[in-house]
């Protein structure tokens, strides 16, 4: 500002009020980068411009600006004005991989590029296999005195000890992102306390948090930052604890969770839970905890079932067996009910192995589409039901082994089964009995109906009306009206097959609001798909947009039976395939 030295103050509020008339009306901009905290920056104000991974929440009258990181085409653009225009368009997609290798954050980039304009004649792609590799990227992304290892260790030296702990350890957490539970058990933190130091963290830019959840994330450098932290600060032992304190603890509320679903242990739910104060209250939270925390469970599942805790492996998996009906689209139900297994298995028991390897069977069915592994898994069951005496899991194995060689196109021995699982069923008493035989019958009926005999599939599927209406003992009535809504849309699809359509319109409709209200997307979409066929059939105004609303909700849930929803729509529509 032209004073000279010997005429700068000493004091600090002294030069302050001098920088003050120096600069009192002049257009100026004054960048700071990297502020740590208020009062470094406090006496330079107003006028200047600042930069900081804090939120420097205590200046008073600034505008904000949030910087957001860099889209995927700036990032190339930032890293095409270090490296030059010809050598980034000489191998374009490695160029765009080494900006989502950076996570397209400035720095990374910059230091990047300058390894880059440092080597003329290093290949772009060879930079990008090198930073593939997780445990090598930060020793990469060094240039010189540009180092990214060092701008985070800037940070992460500034943090209080249990802000540093957090944000050590939350990088062990499954997924890409956590909520204040895991923190806490991770770290060893009360959740209140978990929450202070994520919200910390979040201020000094060190984590991301959701607008609208409690719920956070890492950059993906800084993650791997923080793994390194866990190794060289912690050690195995210490992340061993934390791990296994957070899998216990979060395998206990995802049983508990789960059990609001069971209609058999429904009532235990909240008591089983490991902080019951806490526990999600009823069906609607306690779905949403299971949902949100989907990884953090599922993570936990397979750390015991690795660990030999084989018996929590299958308290889980049992509990998870109602829940998993609502979710059939979710495909890691192969893995958990493949471990419960596992499990079982390794426990020595045959009943219990046959319970898995159904669930196994029905997931390998419905939630991922490959029925050779799902016959085996049936197959498996069945001997071990025989081998043990349980009609029960006898009679579902015949029925999810029928499903399978339903879909490997062996249509005549996968009637052969339903009818004797159907019979096997039939001659027990038992609440659960009555559930497979509906189960069954309503296969059997479809099998048949899709084999031209659609009278004698509706005469099956009344059958199983009239179970669901003369009750079952012990069996909720959520539970019979699932069923029921299952019968019904079997009976509307009978009658459409029958021709009578204004007949079938009513059962269809009860059976996609019985989906719906139980929120079970996957037999929602299926049983709109099926109305929508019959309302084209009959002219109905809400045909085209019934079915293109099953149509983009089954390409979502990655369906087989979106192309059935496609042909139904263009048939319609009167266009070619994949138009619409």
């Amino acid at each position: 500002m032209g004073v000279a030295e010997a005429a700068i103050p000493f004091d600090t509020d002294d030069r302050t009020g001098l920088w003050r008339s120096l600069t009192a009306g002049r257009r100026l901009l004054l960048l700071l980068d990297n502020a740590a905290d208020e009062d470094q920056v406090r006496p330079l104000l107003p006028g200047t411009a600042i930069t900081s991974r804090h939120a420097l929440a205590g200046l008073e009258a600034v505008h904000r600006t949030d910087l957001a990181l860099l889209r995927r085409e700036e990032a190339v653009e930032l890293l095409t004005r270090i490296i030059g225009a010809d050598r980034a368009r000489a191998e374009a997609q490695a160029a765009r991989d080494l900006a989502d290798l950076c996570g397209h954050l400035p720095l990374a980039v910059r230091i990047a590029g300058q390894r880059l304009l440092s080597r003329s004649h290093e290949r772009l792609g060879k930079l990008v296999a090198r930073l593939a590799a997780e445990g090598r990227r930060l020793d990469g992304l060094q240039a010189g005195s540009l180092r990214m290892r060092a701008a985070f260790a800037l940070s992460y030296r500034q943090l209080p000890t249990d802000a540093r702990t957090v944000l050590r350890r939350a990088a062990l957490s499954a997924g890409p992102d956590f909520g204040p539970e895991t923190a806490a058990l991770m770290a060893g933190l009360s959740y209140d306390e978990a929450v202070t130091r994520a919200e910390e963290l979040t201020d000094a830019g060190l984590l991301q948090s959701d607008a609208d959840t409690e719920r956070y994330r890492f950059h993906d450098l800084l993650r791997l930052y923080a793994s390194e932290l866990v190794e060289a600060e912690d050690g195995p032992a210490v992340r061993d604890a934390a791990l296994d304190r957070t899998a216990s603890w979060m395998l206990r509320r995802a049983t508990a969770a789960a059990l609001h679903f069971d209609v058999d242990h429904e009532r235990n739910a909240t008591q089983s839970d490991p902080d019951p104060e806490t526990a999600p209250a009823g069906r609607d939270a306690a779905r949403a905890w299971l949902e949100t925390e989907r990884d953090q469970w599922l993570a936990a599942l397979r750390r015991a079932h690795d660990a030999g805790r084989h018996r929590e492996v299958l308290d889980a998996a049992v509990a998870m067996h109602w829940f998993s009906d609502l979710n059939q689209h979710w495909e890691q139900w192969v893995e958990v009910f493949r471990r419960s297994s596992d499990s079982a298995r390794a426990l020595g028991t045959r009943r219990e192995e046959a319970v898995h390897l159904n669930y196994l069977a029905w997931a390998c069915n419905l939630c991922v589409h490959d029925p050779h592994t799902a016959l085996a898994s049936a197959d498996a069951a069945l001997t071990a039901a025989r081998e043990c005496g349980d009609g029960l899991q006898e009679g579902w194995a015949l029925g999810y082994g029928a499903g399978a060689l339903h879909r490997l196109g062996r249509v005549a021995e996968a009637q052969e089964r339903l009818r004797e699982g159907a019979r096997c069923l039939a001659s027990q008493d038992s609440p659960q009995a009555r559930l497979a035989e509906l189960t069954v019958l309503n296969s059997l009926g479809t099998l048949l109906r899709q084999a031209g005999r659609a009278a004698e599939a509706l005469e099956i599927h009344r059958r199983s009306q009239r179970i669901c209406c003369a009750d079952i003992p012990g069996r909720t009535d959520e539970v019979i009206a699932l069923y029921h809504a299952v019968a019904r849309q079997q009976i509307g699809n009978d009658l459409a097959a029958l021709e009578r359509w204004s007949e079938a319109e009513e059962p269809l409709r009860h059976s996609l609001a019985a989906f719906e209200a139980a929120q079970m997307p996957a037999w929602t979409e299926q049983a709109r798909l099926d109305l929508g066929k019959v309302l084209a059939v009959t002219g109905h105004p809400d045909a085209r947009e019934t079915l293109r609303t099953a149509r983009d909700a089954l390409t979502g849930l990655r369906s087989p039976c979106q192309v059935e929803a496609m042909a139904a729509l263009d048939a319609l529509d009167g266009t070619p395939a994949g138009t619409d």
